[in-house]
């Protein structure tokens, strides 16, 4: 039947009688099931049985189903779980020993009611049978109040099953707690008995169904959506005899023949005469300005592109005049992040957008990074949860004293932000223009209490919603991230695990090298009314705006400097209660502030949180233009908008001034540069500083050979030049995003791309793009906030020591303890290093990783049917095998670490992985286990000393494990044994086609792939002939290749098998 109640097709089952149960298992798919041995598939579309599927127990009266079972009970009292494929019993519940009434599914619970046999025969069993599906056990009956007929569950918040007997008690109770008299609600039937029961797919709404043929519906709300995606709910029209339903004239599409009107054969007061009514056709709407603009005509025919305003072939007539403009904004794309064209007119500029990473069954291979990034800098993934952060770190890295300090600097904390933040700027160091990703970073952030306490830690929802406020969480974590870093690099502890870590060039017996840059002491001086003043020192890593008051209330453009402002900001007065020691009471106090020392580096927080703010810049980017203008010699209409005329005549050389500058000056208000000095009164005179301004150094004493940087030390003149700007992108269609400009220095240009130069560059996440100077201080408030500034003092470099030395020494390699508190000698499966045996630059090094789920895959279908990934699975690494690839003891693993972790994992993918629960639980696991960042130092270390590491599919690993690794020192048997434009082939397959081996029988192991790996390499070495001979190789790959088609790419099992994995590991590692 259709949603109106209208029969779509009858369809006779000829072979069946006395049908109960009904499941439609899809949109076409329809089973059916009886009282005989078999069920019956029937497909929708074409009203043919498909299928038809035997059944051991006669008699299939419910059928429900999930995503991992088909449920069917029977009249015996039993309820089978078949396949979803094959319809074959996996397991088998015999519920009572009556008959079932009723049962349903829900998570990993399935809970029965029906009838037990007694001496008088049947009767009804008031205890529901609750069977745990993950163990495939019965655990404790519920016992209820009501005789139970029907059941549900109800799992709205909890997982509520809803009781229901045929004479109208309802029961609510949780299937593993106890049920309690006082949730007994009762139905009134208008027949005597209740004949069904079902809840909506919404949980809102309950339907009950008595012996009367009437239908009773409850709702927890007066308006209840009955699916998650229903559309208006279709119910039958009442009567219009009895009551006529009310019309309202103001619905243009409303049918006039909902009034019944009387058969008569007299003229109609709406029948006019032709002479004082005339036909008005609908005018048709006017072609599109763009269209007409970009016409070319070829005859009498025109011909133009679409300009993608208006919906394909749909063209909207008007049906009211204030409709004039169409709205560009009401076509939402597809997706909610958006895939195609986009539309026509958009606010926000296309490289400023949120950018996304569109998946394919090949992940990220196929992927074009280089379409957002030309250079040969690296950008930073978006895709890992509370990666809003990633143009901050962009700034920490462009900043060379902090890019040093941080590489240098190694500890022994197992979550340390410092040691993290250093093997990400290893990373973006090493790379060449491919896309980083700090997931290791922030997987050590999540773990901070302070972090979760600031609320800087996002969840998913709000994350991809964009619901929180991105511009104040970015400056929240600027300021955290200083603190903390701060204080790790505060702790003068040598590390005893890692003896190099204590060997930085930064490091001094006073304040962190981080407080040197960014620290700003200060006397916070508080002066109570009745004359006692107090004085403490302190100081701050960085400044918050502070706005004048009543600045956005005065319409007439009063003129601000940016200098003033961050003035007022630093040297902060004003007036609040405090205590008074002398009052004893506390009394209103004026509280200043004055700068004793400057730091290095200037950072501000903006703090445009609203739009009071938002007008205050606003405002001031217009004086500033006005004035600009004013300077060069242009005047200034008194309207906002400028007129053609008088763009046209600033354009001009009487104007002095040429367009693209006059675009240069718009929206602006932010110096590339201010001065500082510090007076002698403890006063601090700041202001704006262009490059042609100069010191006058004769004003100072001081003589001019000196030079301006021996000026700056003897009078504490000093000149800060803008390095950086983050803007909180403002996108309703996208949630908003964080984007820096970043002045890349010399230095980087010269390492990365063998100039020197300095240059602007657009930091967008994988986007990166070079940018003019002007754009970085351009902020149009409708849609490009400031949040962050970051002033650097001229010739910073030349103060510090920019020499890194890596602290990571070969003692990472040698024995460790374990942490699991179980683990035996007996259950060690690999030999560590010897110091006679550490590796070399080029030796062999066999890898494999295994992993886990954190978070399940997010996708979602398109409109054609097609799966589109959103957010990948996040893995997490759980163990990590490196085994020795030559001298005596090749083939031995000198490492064999599963990797602790506090993250809830979602699936240990034991299939897969071989890793089991348990296995990385401290507690219990008899592995041997360590920590990542324990594990990551050793791979960082072999990265450093120069092996090449052998394996299959180690993109992958690596890019799980966060480690960038150079293409020199990878040696993936993936490629080595592969055609172009042909398929990937297994390790497994490949074993058993070169070396006669059968490995993965039942789970992979990592030692066994990575010795897998090591043997392979060989072979390919003895079959190219050590790669001087590709012609002979490409056809021992031909021959591979069609082995592997008719094959099926499935390796033969064998009669039984023996895996290498089974027999004993290697007898050295069992005398351990």
């Amino acid at each position: 039947m259709a949603r109106g109640g209208l029969i779509i097709f009858d369809y006779l089952l000829e072979e069946s009688e006395d049908m109960h149960s009904l499941l439609l298992t899809d949109s076409s798919t329809l089973l059916v099931g009886g009282l005989q041995n078999h069920i019956l598939e029937i497909d929708l579309n074409t009203v043919q049985e498909t299928q038809k599927y035997a059944v051991e127990t006669p008699g299939v009266t419910i059928m429900r189903q999930t995503n991992r079972f088909f449920f069917c009970g029977h009249t015996s009292g039993k309820v089978s779980l078949r396949d979803l494929r094959t319809f074959k019993v996996e397991h088998e519940f015999d519920a009572f020993s009556g008959s079932l009434s009723d049962f349903d599914v829900h998570g990993n619970l399935l809970a029965a009611c029906g009838f037990s046999s007694r001496l008088t025969g049947l009767a009804c069993d008031r205890f529901l049978k609750v069977y745990d599906l993950r163990m495939m056990r019965a655990i404790t009956p519920l016992q209820v109040h009501v005789d139970p007929a029907f059941l549900r569950f109800i799992p709205t918040y909890t997982s509520r099953l809803a009781i229901i007997s045929q004479s109208g008690q309802c029961q609510f109770c949780e299937p593993t707690g106890l049920a309690n008299p006082a949730d007994i609600f009762h139905v009134n039937p208008v027949g005597p008995l209740l004949m069904t029961f079902d809840v909506s797919a919404s949980k809102q709404a309950l339907a009950f169904g008595d012996s009367e043929g009437c239908v009773h519906l409850w709702t927890d709300s007066p308006e209840p959506s009955f699916n998650p995606y229903s559309r208006e709910t279709e119910f039958a029209l009442p009567c219009l005899v009895d009551s006529l339903p009310p019309l309202d004239w103001s619905q243009d599409l409303l049918p006039l023949s909902l009034i019944p009107v009387p058969l008569t054969t007299d003229t109609l007061l709406s029948d006019w005469p032709a002479a004082n009514s005339a036909p008005a056709p609908r005018r048709a709407p006017p072609v599109d300005a763009e269209i007409l603009r970009t016409m070319k005509k070829v005859g009498f025919i025109g011909y133009a592109p679409n300009p993608r305003t208006r919906l394909r072939n749909q063209i909207p007539y008007r049906l009211k005049e204030s409709d004039s403009e169409f709205d560009s904004f009401s076509q939402v794309t597809e997706s909610p992040i958006g895939r195609e064209e986009e539309p026509h007119l958009h606010m926000v500029s296309k490289k400023y957008r949120k950018v996304t990473i569109k998946y394919s069954k090949l992940g990220l291979e196929d992927f074009d990074f280089k379409h957002y990034n030309k250079t040969l800098f690296a950008g930073l993934e978006p895709h890992i949860p509370n990666a809003y952060c990633n143009c901050m770190i962009q700034v920490l890295y462009f900043l060379e004293p902090v890019r040093c300090l941080i590489q240098n600097h190694l500890c022994q904390k197992e979550f340390c932000l410092a040691c993290e933040l250093g093997f990400l700027f290893h990373m973006l160091d090493l790379s060449r223009g491919d896309p980083c990703q700090g997931s290791n970073f922030l997987r050590a952030f999540r773990t901070i209490p302070e972090a979760s306490a600031l609320g800087l830690i996002l969840a998913d929802s709000d994350e991809a919603s964009g619901k929180g406020n991105l511009a104040r969480l970015i400056q929240r974590w600027n300021r955290f991230i200083l603190t903390q870093l701060h204080q790790d690099m505060q702790e003068l502890e040598v590390p005893q695990a890692y003896r190099g870590a204590g060997g930085s060039s930064f490091c001094s017996s006073g304040d962190s090298v981080i407080g040197q840059l960014f620290s700003c002491e200060m006397e916070n001086c508080s002066l109570c009314r009745c004359g006692s003043e107090t004085v403490r020192a302190s100081s701050t890593l960085l400044f918050t705006l502070s706005y004048p008051e009543g600045s956005t209330s005065d319409k007439t453009g009063k003129s601000c400097d940016f200098a003033q402002v961050l003035k007022r900001s630093i040297c902060l007065e004003q007036n609040t209660q405090a205590w008074c020691d002398n009052c004893e009471k506390y009394q209103p106090t004026i509280q200043t502030r004055n700068i004793r020392h400057l730091p290095d580096i200037l950072v501000i927080n903006c703090e445009v949180n609203s739009l009071k703010e938002a007008d205050f810049w606003r405002m001031q980017a217009e004086v500033a233009f006005k004035m600009a203008i004013k300077k060069h010699g242009g005047e200034i209409s008194k309207n906002k908008e400028f007129a053609l005329a008088d763009w046209k005549e600033l354009g001009s050389p009487e104007g002095m001034l040429m367009c693209s500058s006059i675009e240069e000056l718009k929206n602006v208000w932010l110096p590339f540069s201010i001065r500082m000095k510090m007076t002698k009164n403890k006063g601090l005179d700041v202001c704006n500083w262009t490059d042609g301004d100069e010191i006058q150094l004769s004003s100072l004493g001081t003589p001019s050979q000196w030079g301006p940087a021996r000026a700056e030390e003897e009078h504490g003149v000093y000149v800060y030049d803008l390095m950086a700007t983050v803007v909180h992108i403002l996108d309703s269609r996208t949630g908003g995003s964080l984007v820096a400009h970043i002045k890349v220095g010399e230095t980087y240009h010269q390492r990365k791309e063998g100039v020197t130069h300095q240059q602007w560059y657009l930091f967008n996440d994988f986007l990166i793009e070079p940018i003019d100077k002007h754009e970085a201080v351009q902020f149009d408030m409708n849609w490009k906030v400031p949040a962050i500034l970051y002033y650097v003092k001229r010739n910073l470099n030349s103060k510090y020591n920019l020499n890194i030395k890596n602290p990571i020494e070969a003692s990472v390699l040698l024995a460790e303890a374990s942490l699991a508190r179980k683990q035996r000698k007996t259950h060690t499966t690999f030999i560590p290093l010897m110091l006679n045996e550490m590796p070399q630059v080029g030796d062999l090094v066999g890898l494999d990783a295994e992993f886990v789920t954190l978070n399940e895959e997010e996708a979602e279908l398109r409109s054609d049917g097609t799966k589109s990934t959103i957010k990948p699975s996040q893995m997490s690494v759980a163990r990590i095998t490196c085994v020795r690839g030559q001298g005596p003891n090749e083939g031995i693993p000198f490492i064999d670490d599963y990797i602790s972790t506090q993250e809830q994992v979602v699936d240990y993918l034991t299939q897969y992985s071989g890793i089991k629960p348990g296995d990385l639980d401290a507690k219990i696991s008899s592995k041997h286990l360590t920590t990542l960042k324990s594990t990551y130092l050793k791979l960082r270390f072999l990265i450093d000393i120069g092996v090449k590491f052998v394996g299959h599919g180690l993109q992958k690993d690596f890019r799980v494990i966060n480690l960038m690794v150079p293409k020199d020192q990878v040696l993936d048997t993936v490629y080595l044994f592969h055609m172009p434009r042909k398929r990937m082939i297994s390790l497994r397959f490949l074993a058993w086609y070169f070396l006669d081996l059968k490995i993965q029988g039942e789970t992979h192991d990592s030692i066994e792939d990575a010795r897998t790996a090591l043997q392979l390499y060989r072979k390919y070495l003895e079959l190219s002939k050590n790669g001087t001979e590709p012609e002979s190789f490409h056809k021992v790959l031909k021959g591979l290749y069609e082995k592997g088609r008719k094959m099926d790419w499935k390796v033969p099992e064998p009669e039984g098998q023996t895996s290498p994995k089974n027999a004993a590991v290697f007898s050295s590692v069992l005398a351990l």
